[in-house]
């Protein structure tokens, strides 16, 4: 009976599942994401969490029990430099698992993307905020309860129906050129 034994062998002995998996972590670290069979991304997730976990504190007893799993200088600078210094407050789930789709031609494995979290600016939630309060309207409507400033400026001089009409030709045209206010 298996009760309680979690870990997948994947089809391989001790010590060469565990020189798959550090070469594997070593890398994530370096490249930021990897692509590989699903089976082999659930391995490597437990594999690597700890490890960046342990390397939120840079001491030398942390990175030499970081190097007794990876083996690799590279890949333990990338580690204690910017992954660290990104995933500083994360308190953890630090991959992310992309499911491909497809299989792989030879064996119909599934394959997967596996990325560090916080190295995808697609998915980051800070950007997409800041972008979407950013944003100006280039008709001359209303944003937020106050008018745009170049309506406001020709209002000054003009009535309002003489504005609107000079607005539209200027978000027609492209914008190659600022356009210059008159003095008056």
């Amino acid at each position: 009976m298996r009760h309680g034994k979690k870990n997948n062998h994947l089809g391989r002995k001790k010590a060469h599942r565990d020189a798959l998996l550090s070469n594997m972590a070593s890398s994530l670290f370096i490249h930021k994401r990897i692509m590989t069979t699903l089976a082999k991304a659930k391995a490597l997730r437990k594999y690597v969490e700890p490890l960046i976990t342990k390397a939120k504190t840079d001491s030398t007893h942390s990175r030499r029990t970081v190097f007794s799993y990876l083996q690799n200088k590279e890949s333990i600078q990338s580690l204690f430099g910017e992954v660290a210094s990104r995933t500083a407050e994360r308190p953890g789930g630090y991959t992310r698992i992309i499911k491909m789709g497809d299989a792989r031609l030879g064996d119909a494995a599934e394959m997967c993307m596996m990325e560090l979290v916080d190295f995808n600016d697609l998915y980051k939630k800070d950007d997409a905020a800041k972008k979407g309060k950013t944003r100006r309207s280039r008709k001359g409507k209303k944003a937020d309860g106050v008018e745009d400033a170049t309506i406001v400026a020709e209002s000054d001089a003009g009535s309002k129906a003489e504005a609107k009409p000079k607005a539209k030709k200027a978000a027609g045209k492209p914008a190659a050129k600022p356009a210059k206010k008159k003095k008056e």
